[in-house]
């Protein structure tokens, strides 16, 4: 199906087809992380018995076949709508690829549909309280007894834990450095797993500490031959910054269209601004997804991605701090309040902008270690 037609048919459905959750939309300050998750399986679930989910996704695991573009239409239709938060929604693009490059055939065929089609949620386990955006430190261990590898250690900053029935983990099986390093496909209810939620600025529990004591995980779910996991991991990022940044850059116009009907102060400059920021990210990332469509590999060069994508972001909620005044400091449950929080991070999470910057100067433009 070409891009267009399938747009086009897509609005189309999403107007004859009210996907508002059954609670109406979240009330102004309500930004519970339980409603927004039961919110994205709902609109999982009807969007892939509609057949819309299925798009760009191969035959072998449940999908309907097409371009990788069409699920990026589908991310921003989604997003521009208000019917997922982007950020939860654009889990499956760094998941299900990794799932369907590295485990075995018939593990990819049994789980993705139960992930696309809202029936379960899952997560990333790789940071760890001293290995964050050092992954090649890590110091959770899997041993082989068996037919079972036993994992035990400690992973941080893990998004939707809590919510989660399975985990894309890393964990060392051998040496020290990247090569030592292998990943797992965990059943998040193994014995031996425990979660406890993390409360960040913005009053939200999205991210968890988890433990591993002793857990036993059995061998078929090894993802990629023992050592894989360093390569899994680099081929991991770039999606989460391919089809994923195009549905935030999606939400962040829509943002910026809220800042303009809830009437802020006129500054022209502030405003072009905050759109130009936007359109170079976009621009830049309709680069990365033509790549991803031609069947191109993402590598180093979505950094520049992501260090234009943060700034944006930034950009876009200090100007509504600026032109609503208020609107962050004094309304303690407003929206504005809570996305502008979020938006501090977004310099951190996935990637700091120092090693963006650094994986730029040293990968891209051969400019050394120094």
């Amino acid at each position: 199906m070409k891009v267009g037609e399938f747009r086009q048919g897509l609005r189309a459905w999403l107007a004859a087809n009210d996907l508002t959750p059954d609670d109406g939309p979240a009330p102004e300050g309500d930004h519970g992380l339980d409603a927004q998750v039961a919110r994205l399986a709902r609109v999982r679930r009807a969007l892939w018995a509609a057949g819309w989910m299925r798009y760009g996704w191969p035959l072998e695991v449940g999908g309907l076949g097409g371009p990788s573009v069409l699920r990026a239409v589908l991310g921003e239709e989604v997003a521009s709508r208000d019917l997922a938060e982007p950020g939860l929604w654009s889990m499956v693009e760094v998941l299900v690829p990794t799932l369907i490059d590295y485990a075995p055939p018939a593990l990819a065929a049994e789980m993705v549909p139960r992930l696309l089609g809202g029936e379960e949620q899952w997560c990333q386990g790789f940071s760890e309280p001293g290995s964050g955006s050092d992954l090649a430190s890590l110091s959770t261990r899997a041993v082989l007894d068996g037919d079972a590898w036993v994992v035990t250690g400690q992973k941080v900053w893990t998004s939707l834990a809590q919510y989660a029935a399975r985990c894309v983990l890393l964990a060392r099986t051998g040496g020290p450095g990247h090569g030592g390093i292998s990943a797992f496909f965990v059943d998040m209810d193994a014995p031996g797993i425990t979660v406890r939620p993390l409360r960040t600025m913005h009053g939200v529990d999205e991210f968890a500490e988890v433990f591993f004591d002793e857990v036993r995980v059995p061998a078929t779910r090894l993802l990629g031959a023992p050592g894989d996991g360093w390569r899994l991991a680099m081929d991991l990022l770039p999606h989460e910054r391919s089809t994923c940044f195009w549905h935030r850059v999606a939400h962040l116009y829509s943002r910026l269209d809220r800042l303009l009907a809830d009437g802020c102060e006129p500054d022209a400059d502030a405003l072009g601004a905050v759109w130009l920021d936007l359109h170079t990210v976009r621009c830049r990332s309709a680069a990365t997804q033509q790549a991803l469509a031609d069947g191109g590999r993402l590598g180093p060069e979505t950094s520049v991605d992501k260090i234009l994508l943060a700034g944006a972001e930034q950009r876009l909620f200090d100007t509504a701090r600026d032109l609503l005044p208020g609107s962050v400091e004094l309304a303690r449950d407003g929206a504005w309040r809570t996305e502008y929080l979020y938006s501090r991070a977004a310099t951190i999470y996935g990637g700091t902008a120092e090693i963006q910057r650094n994986i730029v100067a040293r990968r891209l433009l051969d400019l050394g270690k120094e």
